[in-house]
C-alpha cells in the first residue's frame, strides 16, 4: 500500500462504523470472548467496519505475559478469531493489535491486523512511536519489550481510504501526513489515565482537524487486573474536530456514521489540505 497517495475513494454516501471498548484481563480466551460479543453487537447495530482497542486479546500481570501468547505471523488462535469473526459478521475488521513474533526473541510486534468481509488479511501496520512516560511512581517503557514498526500504512475498503496507527503514535503528526489524504483514521489505544485525562481528546480531535478526516478512536477503558488503569474515551470525531459519540469507562460499542457529504464539504469550504506548501 502506498501510504502517501492522495487520490482518494470518497464517495457522496454514509458509512456505519464502531469502536468497541474493552477492559481486557490477562487471559486470551475471555478477552477473545468478550470481544466476539461486542463484534456482534456492533455488527447488529450495522456498522460495516468495526474495531478493537490496542492489546484486546491481553492486557498482562507483567511485561513479558505478551511475549507469552505471541503468534507468528499468519496464524495462531487470535489471527483466527479475527479472520472468522469478519466472515461471520461480512464486516471490516481491525483487530486493535496483538503480540507478533518479533526478529528479538524477548520482544513483540505492537501490530494492527485488518480483515476484509470474506475473512482475508487486507493490512498489517506494527506500531511506529513506543511510549514512555515516568511520573511520579508511574512508570512505562515499552521500548524494552516491544520492537518498533517502520512503515506508515493505509488500507482502502469499498467505502474509504482509512489510515492506521496506534496509541502513542498520535503524538506524532509528522505521520499523518506521511498516510496521505485518508477519509477514516483508525487509533486503537490503551492511554494511560494520567496521560489521558490530559491530552487524549485534544490530540485527537486535532488529527481530524487537520487532517480533515474521520477518526475513530478505539480504547483500554478502566482498571485492569494489573492495576494499570486505561482512560477509554473511545470516541468517533467528524473532520471539523466534533465528537459524534463517545463511551466515557466500561466495556460497549460507539456506533456512528462517516458521512462523504460531510467530508467533500469540509475540505471544499477550508482547503486546507491544497494549501499545503511544506
Amino acid at each position: 500500500m502506498n501510504p502517501v497517495q492522495n487520490d482518494s475513494p470518497l464517495t457522496a454516501g454514509k458509512c456505519r462504523v464502531a469502536a468497541v471498548q474493552m477492559v481486557s484481563t490477562p487471559r486470551v480466551d475471555e478477552n477473545l470472548a468478550t470481544a466476539g460479543r461486542l463484534i456482534a453487537e456492533a455488527a447488529a447495530q450495522g456498522a460495516q467496519l468495526v474495531a478493537l482497542p490496542e492489546y484486546f486479546p491481553i492486557m498482562g500481570l507483567r511485561e513479558r505475559d505478551k511475549a507469552a501468547v505471541r503468534e507468528v505471523d499468519g496464524e495462531g488462535p487470535i489471527q483466527t478469531f479475527l479472520s472468522q469473526s469478519a466472515r461471520q459478521h461480512g464486516i471490516w475488521l481491525v483487530g486493535g493489535s496483538i503480540p507478533l513474533a518479533a526478529s528479538v526473541p524477548d520482544k513483540v510486534l505492537n501490530s494492527s491486523l485488518v480483515y476484509d468481509p470474506q475473512g482475508r488479511r487486507a493490512a498489517r501496520y506494527d506500531k511506529i512511536h513506543l511510549f514512555g512516560f515516568e511520573k511520579a511512581g508511574e512508570r512505562y517503557n515499552e521500548s524494552a519489550s516491544i520492537e518498533p514498526g517502520s512503515e506508515p500504512v493505509v488500507f482502502e475498503t469499498p467505502f474509504a481510504r482509512v489510515g492506521l496507527s496506534i496509541c502513542y503514535d498520535m503524538r506524532f503528526p509528522e505521520l499523518y501526513r506521511r498516510l496521505g489524504v485518508v477519509d477514516l483514521q483508525v487509533i486503537p489505544a490503551a492511554f494511560t489515565e494520567t496521560t489521558g485525562r490530559a491530552h487524549w481528546e485534544i490530540l485527537l480531535r486535532a488529527r481530524a482537524i487537520e487532517n480533515q478526516c474521520y477518526v475513530l478512536a478505539v480504547a483500554q477503558g478502566g482498571l485492569h487486573e494489573n492495576r494499570r488503569e486505561t482512560h477509554g474515551n473511545s470516541m468517533l470525531i467528524d473532520p471539523w474536530g466534533v465528537v459524534l459519540a463517545r463511551l466515557d469507562k466500561g466495556e460497549g460499542v460507539v456506533v456512528g456514521d462517516i458521512d462523504g457529504e460531510r467530508l467533500a464539504d469540509v475540505r471544499a469550504s477550508l482547503p486546507a489540505l491544497t494549501h499545503r506548501v511544506m
